[in-house]
């Protein structure tokens, strides 16, 4: 019965990924003045007379009447004027389109280049977010600007474009409008001033606008608008699980084994291809049971390698019927024609197995097939070879022991008594030899307990003449049972060999994976997948990342101090081109080391060597696929750096801009008081009285006090920051600290009550004395310039064996539960309900420079609100205490 044809999930997903963004038509041209913005307006007048909603985003009429005459009725958007090399530019306005958001929008000339200063570099880009907000777009875009022509079209016009468009954002166009004109009809309009100016149209025509190239462009512009038309129909039949072929175009398939004819049916695929200017897929099909030996899977990678090379799609098909799934899979894929390997004259193979080229014609229908037949010497060399058999003696002998056994077991039983049913032991030692050691050594054995079951039970015994039919009959049933068993059992075994396999390198793979997840930096990386390589391929591995525009050795396995200068040379050649290098390439193949790529979408990091000469297909693939992973690894540590050193230069950026606000708001106040206290000394001297004077001079001096205390705080936090806060430990005594920064504060703060209850035997600590008279200083200063007046604050200290306390109160409104968190902030002040402080005392670092003192004491301070009645703060500072005294 044949397999369900279900959907291409690539295909559901691309349709699904459609879902909820705008429509993308771009009106293709051969060149200028085809007529593209003409019949794109044409088609939007005809959409807004049928009731949608069409506004113009941005048209270049290059002064043609009859275009600037399709634009009039129409809703047009207003340019976004920027600023360029002292020009004002009129660019298309994105953020306008989007606000606007209507059903369809017309945005002119793709591959624009924008004008630097706006949101995108390209206008195909401003186009992919307005598609993405849900609004349908129409474009125009001449063939040329396609990435993937620019070489061929500087071939053709000896001129190098260089507004380009990726292939991609192409082929995901909804719908290719080719507006075609004959060359001769375009080269008219050009002379009759359509195109261009008369000047610059005479340059044109002696330049790009030649025949031969309109032709050319022609060509090329039909070609990728066929492309794309033919891609949508493999898509649309993929989604709606729809069997091919569809012959809209040819397709081609071809099949390649694991025999040496691998790459004559490449080759033939690839001229037939040629011949029909056809697109073409070469893909290899195998059993999920089948285990290749190493030579099949060295032809199997030549083959494919050669196809990639040679321009086609390589596929990996696997199944238990062949003939069904390459032709399942040619329907699926749309092909019309199947190129496939034919061996002549293998009589004796032929004999134990079905032709997989014939069961494919037999089974192709509407596809046509083409046979490529062996070469001669091939042919006579394969005429009576028998299939291909690895030849080992000891699961032989073993067999032979089993059925040796088997005959021992049963003479002895048939001495005892009578059994019927003695083949059953034979059957036994078939299915050990199938299950132990696979088909071959199992028809072994079949064929050995055939002769030993009827030399040794079979009457008349000791000879290998069969007296009655029934027994005959026996016999050959025996044999067929016993082939049959041995075939399906064996078949069973090499399955569950291939499935471990398969599992196993799962496993290996999922843990390689999850391995790499766990690390962060760029060389430990390196180092794990190193050695996950090296244990997977079985091969010394290197890994090179690039370092400032060269490649560095990053992990080796084994260790490896460096590579020769050849070896380099192949692996910066595989980074720059971002292609394999090496062993078993075209580029450079004499040296040994096979380098491969290290690349993701945004980046080249480096690349992958495995010293190995050969590397077949199978581990090809796998070495592909760590690769894969261990770029990703290395893309996502990478981008963890970058979020670091983003929010890193956010903060910096954040602390900056607070403290230029600060200091340009809290210096401003005691500055104005300055100057105008010493603008009136300096204006109305004479008219003073002494006692005025003495006041305005006391104001300048406490203005400038508070200035110097801000300054002094902001030098303060720098050295912090860097790192170079310079602590001159002596022994210090905290009575005499105390006393001082109190007669401060009460000078500053009269209205406030401060008391102070120290113990008698309060020791000596060793510390900076000036670093620890500003610690406490700005505690202190805190309590009473962030508390109403009248407000108590109480030092007191206590004393452990390895430090010692001291502590400020206050009685005031106290800090909010979740600001307490914030209180050691930089820039941050007026927690607390109730607060006297002023611009000019200070900028918010006063507790924050207090921290960073006692730790770098090897102490810690700490904040507790509220502490009295539901009321007050409590400031903790703790002081290491020596264990020597002075």
């Amino acid at each position: 019965m044949p397999a369900e044809l279900r959907a291409s999930p690539d295909a559901l997903l691309t349709r699904a990924n459609r879902e909820g963004r705008g429509r993308l038509k771009i009106f293709l041209g051969a060149a200028p003045g085809v007529g593209k913005t003409y019949a794109m307006l044409a088609a939007a007048r005809a959409e807004l007379e049928a009731g949608r909603e069409v506004v113009v985003g941005l048209v270049e009429t290059h002064g043609r009447r009859e275009t600037e005459a399709l634009v009039q009725g129409l809703e047009v958007l207003a340019r976004k004027p920027l600023i360029y090399q002292n020009r004002v530019m009129h660019e298309f306005d994105l953020d306008a389109a989007i606000a606007r958001k209507p059903q369809l929008i017309l945005v002119d000339e793709y591959a624009h280049t924008n004008v630097p200063g706006g949101r995108h570099p390209k206008r195909w880009q401003d186009i992919e977010e307005i598609l993405a907000a849900g609004i349908d777009v129409w474009t125009t875009l001449n063939v040329q600007h396609l990435e993937s022509l620019n070489d061929v079209i500087q071939k053709i016009t000896k001129v190098r474009v260089r507004e380009t468009i990726p292939d991609r954002v192409f082929e995901q166009a909804n719908e290719i409008a080719l507006i075609d004109l004959p060359p001769d009809e375009l080269i008219k309009r050009l002379a009759g001033g359509k195109v261009y100016v008369q000047d610059t149209a005479t340059q044109a025509a002696a330049n790009f606008f030649k025949p031969q190239n309109l032709k050319a462009l022609r060509e090329l512009a039909l070609r990728r608008a066929a492309e794309s038309v033919d891609s949508d129909l493999v898509g649309d039949m993929q989604a709606g699980a729809i069997e091919g072929p569809w012959a809209a175009g040819e397709r081609i398939l071809a099949c390649v084994g694991a025999d040496e004819s691998a790459q004559r049916v490449v080759r033939a695929a690839k001229r037939l291809a040629d011949i029909m200017a056809a697109p073409w897929i070469v893909a290899t099909a195998e059993r999920s049971e089948t285990v290749l030996t190493t030579g099949q899977r060295r032809n199997v990678g030549e083959a494919l390698k050669l196809a990639e090379s040679l321009g086609a799609e390589t596929k990996t098909l696997v199944g238990n019927d062949l003939a069904d799934e390459i032709v399942r899979f040619a329907r699926f894929e749309n092909v019309t024609q199947i190129v496939i390997g034919k061996n002549r004259g293998r009589f004796i193979a032929g004999l134990f197995r079905s032709s997989l080229p014939h069961e494919v014609l037999r089974r192709s229908g509407d596809i046509a097939v083409h046979f490529v037949s062996a070469g001669v010497e091939q042919r006579r060399a394969d005429r009576w070879r028998l299939p291909t058999m690895q030849w080992a003696f000891a699961p032989y002998a073993w067999s032979t022991v089993a059925v040796a056994t088997a005959v021992g077991i049963g003479l002895a039983l048939s001495a005892i008594t009578r059994l019927p049913n003695i083949s059953m032991a034979f059957l036994l030692t078939v299915l050990f030899a199938a299950v132990t050691f696979g088909v071959v050594p199992a028809i072994y054995a079949s064929i050995l307990s055939f002769l030993a079951y009827n030399f040794f039970f079979i009457e008349p015994t000791y000879t290998f003449t069969v007296a009655e039919p029934h027994e005959l009959f026996a016999l050959v049933v025996f044999l067929a049972v016993a082939v049959l068993t041995s075939a399906l059992a064996g078949r069973a075994r090499e399955q569950a060999k291939a499935s471990a396999s398969r599992t196993l390198a799962t496993r290996r793979l999922y843990d390689f994976t999850r391995k790499l997840s766990g690390l962060a930096s760029f060389n430990d990386i390196a180092e794990a997948a190193a050695t996950e390589i090296h244990s997977s391929i079985q091969a010394p591995t290197a890994i090179l990342l690039d370092d400032a525009s060269s490649l560095k050795l990053a992990a080796a396995w084994p260790p490896l101090d460096e590579l020769d200068l050849a070896s380099m040379s192949a692996a910066r050649w595989a980074a720059e081109r971002d292609e394999p290098a090496g062993a078993g390439t075209a580029t450079l193949p004499t040296v040994a080391w096979l380098f491969v790529p290290l690349r993701t979408p945004r980046t080249k990091l480096g690349v992958v060597g495995v010293l190995q000469s050969g590397v077949d297909a199978e581990t090809r693939a796998l070495l592909d696929t760590l690769v894969e992973q261990t770029a990703a690894a290395l893309e996502r540590a990478n981008m963890s750096g970058e979020i670091i050193d983003t929010k890193a230069a956010a903060e910096t950026e954040k602390v900056r801009n607070t403290l230029l606000a600060s200091i340009s708001h809290d210096f401003r106040t005691p500055l104005a008081s300055i100057l105008g206290s010493a603008t009136s000394i300096l204006d109305y001297g004479g008219k003073l009285d002494e006692n005025a004077k003495r006041e305005l001079l006391a104001q300048i001096k406490n203005e400038a006090t508070h200035l110097d205390g801000m300054v002094r705080n902001l030098l303060s936090i720098t050295r912090i920051d860097a790192g170079g806060l310079e602590v001159r430990k002596d022994w210090v005594d905290l009575r005499e600290i105390i006393d001082r920064v109190v007669a401060t504060a009460r000078r500053a703060q009269s209205d406030h009550g401060i008391s102070v209850s120290l113990p008698q035997d309060l020791p000596l600590v060793r510390a900076d004395a000036l670093l620890a008279e500003q610690a406490v200083g700005n505690v202190l200063q805190n309590a009473v310039s962030h508390t109403p007046p009248k407000t108590s604050v109480m030092i007191s200290a206590e004393i452990a064996d390895d430090r010692i306390m001291l502590k400020i109160a206050d009685d005031g409104p106290g800090i909010a539960k979740d600001e307490l968190a914030h209180v050691f902030d930089r820039f941050v002040s007026n927690l607390r309900p109730g607060s006297t402080r002023t611009p000019s005392d200070g900028v918010g670092l006063g507790l924050a420079i207090a921290k960073g003192i006692m730790q770098a004491h090897g102490g810690q301070i700490e904040v507790a609100s509220p502490v009295m009645a539901g009321r007050g703060a409590l400031f903790t500072l703790t002081f290491p205490r020596a264990k020597a005294t002075p």
